[in-house]
């Protein structure tokens, strides 16, 4: 079965109705997603405080919270960064940290040591007979142009090895963060 285009409706309902995974490898070294994110990140880069993201005002955070506590589920994100860091993924890692407190388990590679892994995707109940990825599209600039479906059980292997070659060489996010700080 070839890749299907999901509507963002249909992307963002993947995020409610996995069983049990959710992986996600994160490769771009910066992403512009624009408006409420947009603002935080030209707080972060000139030092004003940034607006309060927790379970109680981020909706994503919330979502994540609850699958991982109260349904057992797990989300993992492997995030591949340049040395030194983008500006981007120095903002990116203050949310890090409030999502792995919202229970995502968070992990970092340098792009040196894993060089080209291929595009960003989401990863559903891998090694499953509901596994299914969302392969994400992005212009040259960051911006989010939207996610094909991937079913075919040979695609979603390769993805799964990627992701499982990579999560084998980063280390978790507080590991990470102490021998940057």
């Amino acid at each position: 079965m070839s890749a299907q285009r999901v509507t963002p409706e249909e992307f963002d309902g993947y995020f409610d109705t996995f069983r049990q995974t959710v992986s996600r490898l994160e490769v771009l070294p910066a992403y512009d997603v624009g408006g409420a994110e947009g603002d935080r990140i030209a707080a972060f880069l000139t030092g004003r405080a940034r607006p309060e993201r927790s379970v109680r005002t981020s909706p994503w955070l919330a979502r994540i919270a609850r699958t991982t506590v109260v349904d057992g589920k797990v989300w993992t994100r492997v995030r591949v960064v340049d040395d030194p860091l983008t500006d981007y993924e120095r903002y990116e890692f203050s949310g890090y940290v409030e999502s792995q407190a919202a229970g995502e388990r968070i992990l970092v590679v340098r792009r040196d040591e894993v060089g080209d892994v291929g595009p960003d995707f989401w990863l559903f109940d891998a090694d499953t007979p509901q596994a299914r990825a969302l392969l994400m599209d992005y212009d040259e600039a960051g911006h989010w142009l939207g996610a094909d479906l991937i079913t075919d059980p040979d695609r979603l292997a390769e993805l799964s090895g990627r992701l499982q070659d990579v999560e084998a060489l980063a280390v978790p996010l507080n590991e990470y963060l102490s021998k940057i700080q």
